[in-house]
């Protein structure tokens, strides 16, 4: 084998590639961002190709949903270290962001696991809400119809905290399943594992009691809406299944919200999943204090 032959065919074709690249603009502005040395330049073409590509599909990405990157949430891009480029892969703002709420809400699950009617902090603001769940839970019987609550306002008012302490307080005295769904993981999850739909949508059709939490929170896709959303809410409105939300979006702002995804806009549609969760609630504003400042006082 001629090494020294193969050695300047891979010359000249790593030089070819480079001219190439030269006649990209991204590629030219992502050199001169780094000051990365003409040498440097030429050994990594291909690499610095990739990051490239993978920076601009981060230009037309606004959430994990939509990542087109070979490793969701993560960027293909050069450290140098050494005095030598080192390609890795590097968490996204998102990918950051959806860690640091997944992390919130790991201690938060254990704080709702917890909560009871008698720790909830009463206050002016709460009061209607206070009493609303007060009644449910007086009237509460596993043989009849009751009709939800879509609980809105600002965040970290404690919406979450109080229907849990409600669903807590059931299920100890009616041995009842309860569940609360933080929508937006939900969505994630079965998108990234569609063999789990058919089985989690049972379930969530036909738990009896039921909170999809943060719902408006997600990236609305008509999948997201119509295939699991309106699914859900549909088979729970036909059977007259308990059905409570939370959301930081008043009744009529969510609708506007649920019209518009990437593929279309569908107000009929939305329209449609706001009609059922006014079937299933009754809808109560909290406004106050962000009380996730301190979680003693949720």
């Amino acid at each position: 084998m001629d090494f020294k032959k193969d050695n300047k065919s891979f010359k000249v074709k790593q030089n070819e590639v480079f001219q190439e690249a030269l006649k990209n603009e991204d590629y030219i502005a992502l050199v001169k961002k780094l000051k990365i040395k003409k040498e440097d330049a030429l050994n990594n073409t291909v690499k610095l190709l990739e990051c490239v590509e993978e920076l601009n599909n981060c230009k037309e990405c606004s959430n994990l949903f939509n990542c087109q990157n070979k490793v969701n949430g993560h960027i293909y891009f050069p450290q140098e270290l050494e005095s030598k480029l080192i390609f890795s892969y590097v968490p996204c703002k998102y990918y950051k962001e959806a860690k640091k709420i997944m992390n919130e809400r790991k201690t938060s699950s254990n704080i709702l696991s917890n909560a009871r009617m008698k720790d909830i902090k009463i206050t002016k603001n709460r009061a209607s809400v206070i009493k609303w769940i007060k009644n449910f839970f007086d009237n509460y019987s596993p043989y009849k119809s009751n009709k939800g609550l879509y609980l809105h306002g600002n965040f970290g008012t404690g919406k979450t905290y109080l229907i849990a302490a409600l669903f807590n307080e059931i299920k100890n005295k009616y041995q009842v399943n309860t569940e609360i769904v933080y929508v937006p993981e939900l969505l994630r999850k079965l998108k990234e594992n569609l063999n789990l739909v058919g089985d989690r949508l049972d379930y969530l059709e036909n738990v009896p009691l039921l909170l999809l939490d943060d719902l408006g929170a997600e990236k609305v896709t008509e999948w997201g809406r119509d295939e699991i959303i309106g699914t859900i809410l549909q088979t729970r409105m036909n059977n007259n299944m308990p059905t409570f939300f939370t959301s930081n979006l008043k009744i009529e702002e969510l609708e506007k919200i649920l019209s518009i995804t990437k593929e279309s806009e569908d107000t009929l549609k939305a329209k449609r999943i706001i009609e059922r969760i006014k079937y299933l609630t009754d809808d109560i504003e909290l406004l106050g204090n962000n009380y996730r400042e301190d979680a003693k006082n949720i």
